[in-house]
């Protein structure tokens, strides 16, 4: 798609915020005044109906319109507090994935693609749709297992999803660009990297052959993890667009009053919940990143079960350590630590005070040893560590952030359960066996283990090393003596992409002038 259509996508998208009144529902404080007096002027075309609304349904109203490509890329957002804010992204986290479904025709059709054989061969039964969202929708099957019937659940993609979002993304990174063009505080939240994530995010999500492998690791992950499963993949009847899974019988975690009328202990689950959320991230560096009270359910033997593995995560030991350092730090107040912890990481710049990072750092901890335990928020927590970062430039690590708006997540799942949740009384069975095993003395053999594999490939590829020093000496020698050159194609190609820039650039303006004169003339 031309860079002129995005523009034209991005017209479309400030027509619908404006018309749907979110523009003049976003905070105006510290707004520059011709800034906030368009946003003013943005709320006399809000619909009446909107400008009686709260932001939270505003905001979901002009996603619907916009369509599902914008629902994920809304729910992808509410991940990432860091750059559209704490308020925008609990609003954003209220979107509901649930779209109406397609025709159980062209499912078939989309199975019988994806896997090469008849739907009939496949399932001795094929039901319809029972559940949709932006990218996929469910249907229950009956597959034939040594003559006996099982039942499945048939997760099928969304014709022509991949080409919609493909189009609203190009909007997504010209947005980006512009943000880290003209407004340099956005630079250090680098939102071009984050659109990049989007677009691997959903590239992923919309392969389920991937989602299929995500279930099928954690599940072996898992598989000694008291009262926490995933459902079993069916590879036989899995592709790129249909994976076929376990069948989940069992009761959504948000149905409280549900859970406690079939005997279960609402307690417990909110410990389980919390503790395999941990060992998921601290012992194998992947966890579930969207474990929301719909992709939850509590099966008849009392087990958690969690489904809809679109959205994962992955720690490396560095960051794993680094978060045990930080919630160590927080647990026994070595301030000190906390702050040296992400210096050392990196993720705080050199130039900055390690005691003033310090100081911030305990006027965030020292409040917290003031309170109940069952009273602290880690939501609270983690929005007041994003503003003490930013005083001191810490840049955007987008795995840290998915793994802490997670951690809100399920804390406030647990809370659902038991009003009076102890996050940290529940969490300490798992962080500190994790901080004993990997920040005491066995961590020094781990580092010394790993520090001599390392050392033995360096010694098995030093010769290609070598060699390839060699040539990079031989040639840097060469551009010395005889300056550097491009070879004719490139000079042309170099030109045809300067000349193709301009004339795009000319024919984006007109594109816009003549859309807002349009827009105009439809208000007036």
């Amino acid at each position: 798609m031309s860079t002129p259509g995005a523009y034209a996508r991005l017209v479309r998208i400030g027509w619908v915020l404006v018309r749907e009144g979110v523009i003049s529902a976003l905070p105006s404080e510290n707004l520059p005044p011709l800034i906030s007096a368009a946003q003013s002027f943005a709320g006399l075309f809000a619909r009446r109906r909107a400008r009686h609304e709260v932001r939270s349904d505003r905001l979901a109203r002009a996603i619907e319109r916009l369509g599902p490509s914008y629902v994920k890329i809304g729910q992808f957002l509410a991940t990432r507090p860091d750059v559209v804010g704490p308020d925008f992204a609990e609003d954003l986290s209220f979107l509901q994935d649930r779209m109406a479904t397609f025709p159980v025709e062209e499912a078939r059709a989309a199975v019988e693609g994806s896997l090469g054989r008849p739907v009939a061969e496949l399932y001795s039964h094929f039901g319809d749709p029972i559940a949709a969202a932006s990218i996929a929708q469910v249907h229950p099957a009956m597959v034939l297992r040594d003559g006996v019937e099982q039942k499945v659940a048939v997760k099928v993609i969304r014709p022509g999803v991949r080409q919609r979002f493909a189009h609203d993304l190009e909007a997504m990174f010209l947005v980006s660009h512009l943000q880290e063009r003209f407004v340099p505080n956005m630079r250090r939240l680098r939102p071009v990297e984050v659109t990049k994530t989007l677009e691997q995010t959903t590239k992923v999500e919309m392969d389920l052959r991937l989602e299929a492998a995500a279930l099928s690791e954690l599940g072996e992950n898992a598989a000694d993890d008291p009262g926490f499963r995933v459902p079993k993949v069916d590879w036989e009847r899995t592709g790129r667009d249909v994976v076929t899974m376990e069948w989940v019988d069992g009761i959504k975690l948000s149905d409280v009053e549900g859970l406690s009328r079939a005997g279960h202990d609402l307690n417990a689950l909110a410990d389980t919940l919390i503790q395999s959320f941990l060992r998921h991230t601290l012992r194998d560096g992947f966890f579930h990143a969207d474990m929301h009270q719909g992709n939850l359910f509590v099966d008849q033997k009392g087990m958690v079960v969690a489904v809809d593995f679109g959205i994962v995560g992955r720690l490396g030991k560095k960051e794993r350590r680094f978060l045990a350092e930080i919630l160590y730090g927080f647990i026994t107040r070595d301030y000190r630590r906390v702050a040296d912890v992400h210096f050392e990481a990196g993720y705080v710049p050199g130039h900055h005070n390690v005691a003033s990072f310090a100081q911030a750092i305990r006027a965030i901890g020292e409040p917290i040893h003031g309170q109940p335990a069952e009273t602290i928020s880690m939501a609270k927590l983690l929005t007041l560590l994003f503003e003490v970062t930013e005083l001191f430039d810490m840049q955007t690590r987008p795995e840290l952030v998915m793994l802490q708006k997670t951690m809100v997540v399920v804390e406030g799942v647990a809370r659902t359960l038991n009003p009076r949740f102890n996050m940290w009384k529940a969490s300490e069975p798992v962080v500190g066996a994790w901080i004993r095993d990997n920040l005491g003395p066995k961590r020094i053999v781990s580092d010394v283990r790993d520090g001599l594999h390392a050392a033995l490939r360096l010694a098995e590829a030093a010769p290609e090393i070598a060699a390839k020093t060699e040539k990079f000496s031989r040639d840097l020698t060469a551009m010395a003596e005889n300056g550097l050159r491009f070879d004719e194609e490139t000079a042309e190609a170099i030109g045809r992409s300067e000349a193709r820039h301009s004339r795009s650039g000319r024919l984006a303006l007109w594109v816009i002038a003549l859309t807002l004169l349009y827009i105009a003339w439809r208000a007036f």
